[in-house]
């Protein structure tokens, strides 16, 4: 009897154990506009395929959050796989969850339909203190647009501006997805020191850091998209845990936020009033032309110069070209840029530098240059006109057919002018040629050359590539050896500092600077970001290293502002020596 008792309740434990088991349950059952819900899916096997439902009426704020969980009592083991979600209503009404579905030992299980109410905003939310919904509602990414409808070319700013409130911290941040920008001419503004400040963010206060600035120059008309920025950013949250000293622990939990679509209307430029030398220009300019001298002799040189100045599409337009007399020699410009670039957009100068030669005596008038442009601003165009020059060519040949002028349609002169002899060569017709040597090539010495130095090279190529190979081994592992003792040499002092915020973060960033300033060669003022990156990628390295190694420079800065834990500093301490290690190997 007793060991009938005994199986009988194997079998009833066995087959409990064995049945499985998927469900779902939400927090609560009603709740309001301003509350939030969480929602668990769990099994006592473990599934595969797990399908979430599609959550119709609700906006996932959190999850999902996976953990299992194994015990063993009386006997008996238990297993238990669950999925979290954090949703928030999009709305009043009544709305079902949907079924979620899994996999476990090839067969297909649902959970039931879970009715939820959603009712008015309540006074006072309640919704725990779950670090994803604090993470959710206490971090924002915002883009701010200087100027959302603009003419073709005139430039607008983009800010993001990345919105945290007092009761998290932000340590850092990496791109997750970058604009592309493809209706645009852009340009990124580097920005050379992070600083916090505080504004209100929809009524609250918040703490911000500009974290990008870009300068666009729409290319097309119409209604174009601005693509969102998207980051990643580990947020620390306090948790209700405490340390022996009171104070309260932060749980690290890892974000992505993005900023919003945006769309302006650029507005097409006026036809009305157009100049017909109008080349694209767009912003407010002047406009110059200068010699360098007004009396020479002929085939001595001089330098004329038209240059535009001012702020607006400089790198985007044609300089007027520079029309002279046939018998002043003149050669193809060159241009120079001097443009630098602002939240105002570009501003600076380009030039054509034309060098002149006069040919033969005489005076020659060089006609006024005509600059166009138009003017956002007072949303018209504007031409702005040089001065006349008069070149005074003193000795030289004499122009016989400079007294020879006349008169063309629209009252400008033309002026004949005889070339100088100088300027023409007649064509050598003795070549004196010599006939080549005829002899054979077959059978000949440098035939037998020919063909038996490839079959001599074959075996001193395989002896040549094994000892290659064997080098090239032993130089891969020689430079890994240095690069590691590269990166300790110089963080050695960041080390020693760990647990110490400010001053680790201090031999950080000194740490990074004289290892660039080892291997650059360049002074420490010289090394904002955006030369950095370059002097980088000219060497050929990596764009993720390149990205790994400004995102640690960022840390250190943004940290003299914000708290951080000794994880955090860990964490920084062994990206650094990773990164410099890997600059080693690919520089």
């Amino acid at each position: 009897m007793k060991q009938f008792i005994f199986y009988i309740l194997l079998f009833v434990s066995v087959s409990g154990w064995a049945q499985v088991k998927f469900e779902a349950e939400a927090s609560r059952e009603k709740l309001g506009v301003n509350e939030r819900l969480r929602v668990d899916f769990t099994m006592n096997q473990d599934g595969d395929n797990f399908n979430p439902p599609d959550f119709k009426g609700f906006t996932v704020i959190g999850g999902p959050n996976q953990s299992i969980s194994q015990s063993f009592t009386n006997g008996r083991m238990s297993f238990q796989k669950k999925y979290s979600y954090f949703l928030q209503p999009n709305g009043r009404g009544n709305f079902k969850i949907g079924q979620a579905e899994v996999e476990i030992e090839g067969q297909t299980y649902k959970t039931p339909f879970i009715d939820i109410e959603v009712t008015a905003a309540v006074d006072t939310p309640t919704e725990g203190r779950n670090p994803e919904i604090i993470a959710a509602d206490n971090i924002h990414l915002v883009a701010e647009i200087s100027n959302r409808n603009p003419y073709l070319n005139e430039g607008i700013s983009v800010r993001y501006k990345l919105y945290f409130s007092p009761e998290i911290t932000v340590r850092q941040w990496y791109p997750k997805d970058n604009p592309t920008y493809a209706d645009f001419w852009s340009q990124d503004i580097d920005i050379k020191h992070l600083s916090v400040k505080e504004d209100l963010y929809r009524g609250d206060p918040y703490q911000y850091v500009v974290i990008r600035e870009t300068v666009l120059y729409p290319q097309k008309t119409g209604k174009l998209k601005i693509e969102p920025l998207s980051l990643t950013v580990p947020v620390n949250v306090p948790s209700d845990r405490r340390d022996i000293f009171g104070r309260r622990l932060y749980e690290t939990i890892e974000r992505t936020v993005s900023s919003n679509n945006q769309t302006i209307d650029v507005k097409a430029l006026p036809s009305e009033g157009k100049p017909a030398n109008f080349t694209g220009a767009v912003g407010s300019f002047n406009f110059k032309v200068t010699n360098t001298k007004d009396v020479l002799d002929a085939t001595e040189s001089l330098q004329i110069k038209l240059q535009v100045s001012g702020n607006g599409n400089l790198k985007l337009f044609q300089l007027p070209k520079l029309n002279l007399p046939s018998s002043l020699e003149v050669y193809e410009p060159e241009h120079l840029e001097n443009v630098n670039t602002n939240l105002n957009g570009m501003y600076g100068n380009i030039s054509d530098n034309y060098t002149v030669v006069p040919q033969l005596k005489g005076k020659y008038p060089i006609n006024p240059v005509s600059f166009s442009y138009f003017d956002p601003r007072t949303e018209t165009y504007k031409t702005l006109t040089s001065e006349e020059i008069l070149l005074n060519v003193e000795n030289g040949p004499i122009n016989n057919a400079a007294q020879v002028t006349s008169t063309t349609s629209d009252g400008n002169t033309k002026q004949a002018v005889a070339s100088a002899p100088s300027q023409f060569k007649y064509i050598q017709l003795d070549a004196n040629l010599k006939p080549i040597d005829r002899s054979p090539f077959f059978k000949s010495v440098g035939f037998w050359t020919g063909v038996v130095m490839p079959l001599l090279l074959i075996p001193i190529g395989i002896v040549t590539g094994k000892k290659r190979k064997s080098y090239l081994a032993d130089a891969a592992n020689n430079t890994s050896k240095k690069a590691d003792k590269l990166a300790r040499k110089y963080l050695s002092e960041a080390k020693k500092n760990l647990g110490d915020q400010k001053q680790f973060y201090e031999a950080l960033e000194r740490a990074l600077h004289n290892y660039l300033k080892a291997k650059l060669s360049i002074k420490t003022g010289e090394m904002s970001k955006d030369k950095i990156k370059a002097l980088l990628a000219e060497r050929g390295v990596e764009q993720e290293t390149i990205s790994a190694f400004i995102g640690i420079l960022e840390s250190c800065e943004f940290a003299r502002y914000t708290p951080t834990s000794n994880v955090g500093m860990q964490q920084d301490y062994n990206k650094a020596k990773t990164t410099i290690s890997e600059l080693d190997k690919q520089w």
